[in-house]
């Protein structure tokens, strides 16, 4: 056996039951690890400088194949549902030994970091990979070391990845040849049949999302962050596809983070050390910071080169509209170092609406942002999955609910408190569609949204009229500098007004179906708060 590379004096990966009889890289740089995914044929380098690869099978993570160990310390404390799947003890154990045994003949590539970058909540990490590539993606991810503290490095959890090795799932517990699991008593993360990387990070935020709230009175959340030059902060909530990303790029503004975070008592600090971005119809003009980060370092995931070039083609979609670059966030030129700000002055829940109803901006009292927080909506359009041939909604608790291990009202409890201590302004911004559906209406100008984000960190809405949508009750500005006031109320982009409010009447109702198996649990401001149906 070799060992390449620096590792701790205390290192060994027979503490994970590995016995390789290869090389073992160890914490080898991003320069090196691109070279070894080159030389080994599983990537090609762009004419940026970034490396390619192919993920293979999965181009996104797979929800029904990501399981938590039920046992002593989760049976009661794990939300145990559709998307918080239990998994045997002793089938893991099993499982545990069979992944570790499969990678024992191999090349393993050896990852020290950390998540938290508030030093009261680091929490250290190693992963051992098959691949270099997805040491690579850990390396950009993760809270990088120094080599110094490599030498003395002590992993308080572990990630095993082996994308080639695949479960059987009559013997194995699994629901496919696929599984994450996730072990928080033995606090070990097996990721295998999938080369998708964003499975590791993920994996990390669940532990984070279990952790932080119930031993440290902190919340988690999946949210971008950045702040002003006066250090106020701002929060970006949504899903994949909303805006997160872009709006947090903000050229005036320093980035926290794109989409891990905390927030204790008077802090918000970046969980990682990377961002993960959407690459979909990239282009310089319109989102340069996250173009000119494609660089040596970042790794573009799934993409098509133009013909005859390599150079990335961002429109084709060919092999997933889930195409994504990793990248460290000193690819970013205007970064807040340390990753924390200050106590949040505004937050921004972020929808991709395309029933084009909801306004491009508008602000919510404590009960309003309470509904649209456990909501968590946004939509999926033709395109975007197979079978989906029309606009349809989508719910997720908390704008993260793949990733959370409490129950949703955990969390919403928490920001609520939050948000009342500090008086945080809290608006909704639909970065969707405005003047009809999808296939009628028009998606919002960034411009606009951006200009109205603006208006709102700046305080210029903050004397402005509003009046108030009859059917979900936000106040939406009736001006904005630099936006049409026509386009600021939502129905009168569209053309046929009845059709507006049919259309709107039926997303009120979608509302209420999603929030009745959060219900019982909703107190009275939380129910005066749903849309009138």
């Amino acid at each position: 056996m070799a060992i390449i590379g620096v590792k701790s004096t205390k290192a060994s990966l027979s503490e994970l039951n590995i016995a390789t009889s290869k090389t073992e890289y160890w914490n080898l740089n991003s320069k090196e690890l691109a070279n070894k995914t080159v030389e080994l044929g599983q990537g090609v380098f762009a004419d940026s400088g970034a490396l390619c690869i192919k993920t293979g099978e999965f181009t996104g993570r797979s929800p029904k194949d990501r399981f938590i160990v039920k046992d002593a310390k989760t049976a009661e404390t794990v939300d145990w549902n559709e998307i918080n799947i239990p998994f045997d003890e002793a089938k893991f154990d099993k499982l545990y030994d069979k992944i570790t045994n499969y990678i024992s003949d191999k090349d393993l590539y050896v990852r020290d970091a950390y998540a938290c970058s508030h030093p009261d909540y680091k929490l250290n990490l190693r992963l051992v990979s098959e691949f270099p590539w997805s040491n690579m993606f850990a390396f950009n991810m993760f809270n990088r070391l120094t080599e110094k503290e490599v030498e003395t490095f002590e992993p308080e959890w572990n990630i095993v990845c082996a994308p080639t090795f695949m479960a059987d799932a009559e013997i194995d517990g699994t629901r496919q040849h696929n599984f994450a699991v996730v072990n928080f008593t033995k606090k070990r993360i097996i990721i295998g049949g999938t080369g998708y990387t964003g499975e590791i990070k993920k994996g990390i935020f669940s532990v984070l999302n279990y952790i932080l709230p119930q031993e440290k009175d902190v919340l988690s959340m999946h949210c971008s962050a950045n702040t002003g030059k006066d250090g106020d902060t701002a929060l970006f909530f949504g899903l994949s596809g909303t805006g997160k990303t872009t709006l947090s790029a903000d050229p005036n503004r320093k980035l926290i983070g794109d989409d891990e975070h905390g927030w204790n008592t008077d802090k918000v600090f970046n969980f990682e050390g990377g961002c993960y971005a959407k690459v979909i119809d990239l282009s310089a003009e319109k989102e340069p910071d996250i173009y000119k980060a494609i660089k040596s370092g970042a790794i573009l995931e799934n993409i098509v080169f133009k013909e005859g070039t390599k150079e990335p083609d961002f429109e084709n979609t060919s092999i997933t509209q889930n195409t994504r670059v990793s990248y460290p966030i000193y690819h970013i030129d205007n970064i807040a170092e340390p990753s924390i700000g200050n106590t949040p002055k505004n937050i921004f829940f972020l929808t991709y609406d395309a029933f084009g109803v909801l306004p491009p901006i508008s602000r919510l009292n404590e009960g309003q942002a309470m509904y649209q927080f456990i909501s968590g909506y946004t939509s999926k359009v033709a395109g975007t999955e197979l079978g989906v041939t029309e606009p349809q909604t989508a719910f997720s608790a908390c704008y993260g609910a793949p990733f959370l291990p409490l129950h949703p009202t955990k969390y919403a409890e928490m920001l609520g408190n939050k948000i009342r201590e500090n008086k945080v302004k809290v608006w909704l911004v639909n970065t969707g569609l405005s003047g009809g559906v999808y296939g009628i209406g028009k998606r919002m100008s960034l411009p606009h949204t951006r200009a109205l984000v603006t208006s709102a960190l700046e305080g210029k809405l903050d004397n402005v009229e509003y009046e108030t949508h009859p059917i979900f009750g936000m106040k939406i500005p009736k001006e904005c500098p630099g936006v049409p006031s026509e386009v600021l109320n939502p129905k009168n982009t569209w053309e046929n007004k009845e059709e507006y409010d049919k259309t709107a009447k039926k997303l009120a109702k979608a509302f209420h179906s999603n929030f009745e198996k959060f219900a019982a649990e909703a107190n009275k401001e939380l129910l005066e708060a749903a849309p009138v149906v």
